[in-house]
């Protein structure tokens, strides 16, 4: 009953995909060669499911030479719509066409000037009818049972992700070398090689208050050092929680009058964690997997250390992973 079911759900993601070759038409051209002419960037937008599958499509874009990055639409309309230039292409994710979220954006979107482009099942959708390119990418039905969950549907987006990808990897005449550019493995896996305590912040470096801080005490000490973030220490230095810039933007957008807080009223509590023996590339993957840009470093104790920015572990930090 067990390899039936397996076997079901991959014949209707299959069949899913397959039926995605009699759509490839104009649309698609269209959308290759508006990415190819651009001087811009791609910019993907997606929630939910639609949102993992489109920090995947970024990923794959980036590696093969077609600048993309990955915004997310509830963050975009608290700020970071910044990132978008009249030069960018806009490339909605959503299977119904009708998320909200997305289709908020999009008056935003076309203001700044940029084209937009949509992956969805339905081309009668509210996104499909805001935007210049539509591309359709809807399943007869989803591997799940009750029809809610995206399954098919999330993979028939991947999959036309992916041949979007492929087939500008062709048009730029994308070589082995260029991907050997993008992927400078020795340089990285000398640096995930290392130690946490090798490259994290130490000492005055470390955004720290106390768990009998006010909020305007912890924002003077984001402010500081400019991390977006404050540790929260309890009296004998071990760590109580975390405090985000994150964390102000929410408070702002509730319209809480945050200063008048304790820090212990705002903070995350236990929050995630490594040692400072913690393998970098162990380190990498919890900060990829929970979304994080900034990680305490306690000892066995409790006791904070220090904290680890994703840059550092990229390379933007001043430690040299040259063997020196």
């Amino acid at each position: 009953m067990i390899i039936q079911q397996a076997i079901e759900v991959l014949k209707i993601e299959a069949q899913g995909i397959l039926n995605l070759t009699g759509r490839v038409n104009e649309n698609f051209v269209q959308m290759v060669e508006l990415i190819y002419r651009s001087s811009g960037r791609v910019i993907v937008g997606g929630i939910g499911k639609s949102g993992l599958v489109g920090r995947k499509i970024v990923a794959t874009l980036n590696s093969t030479g077609t600048r993309a990055l990955f915004l997310h639409p509830v963050e975009a309309m608290h700020g970071d719509l910044g990132i978008v230039s009249r030069e960018d292409i806009f490339l909605a994710l959503s299977n119904s066409g009708e998320t909200d979220e997305i289709n908020i954006l999009l008056p935003s979107i076309r203001k700044i000037g940029c084209k937009i482009i949509a992956f969805t099942g339905s081309l009668n959708s509210t996104l499909a009818s805001h935007s210049d390119i539509v591309i359709d990418v809807g399943v007869d039905r989803e591997a799940c049972p009750l029809g809610l969950a995206p399954t098919a549907s999330s993979t028939a987006l991947l999959a036309m992700g992916d041949a979007l990808a492929v087939v500008l990897i062709n048009k730029k005449r994308f070589q082995p070398s260029d991907f050997k550019k993008y992927h400078p493995g020795g340089t990285l896996g000398q640096r995930l090689a290392r130690k946490v305590k090798d490259f994290m912040l130490t000492g005055t470096s470390v955004p720290r208050v106390f768990d009998t801080a006010t909020m305007e005490e912890a924002v003077a000490e984001i402010n500081r050092l400019e991390l977006g973030v404050t540790l929260i220490l309890q009296s004998d230095e071990s760590l109580a929680g975390i405090i985000t810039d994150g964390d102000l933007r929410r408070l702002i957008a509730l319209k809480k009058p945050f200063y008048e807080l304790q820090v212990h009223q705002v903070m995350t509590k236990n929050p995630r964690t490594a040692g400072p023996d913690t393998p970098a590339y162990d380190a990498l993957n919890l900060m990829e997997r929970f979304q994080i840009t900034v990680l305490p470093i306690t000892d066995h104790t409790g006791k904070a250390l220090g904290i680890l920015h994703l840059h550092d572990i990229l390379g933007k930090g001043e430690f040299k992973f040259n063997g020196a």
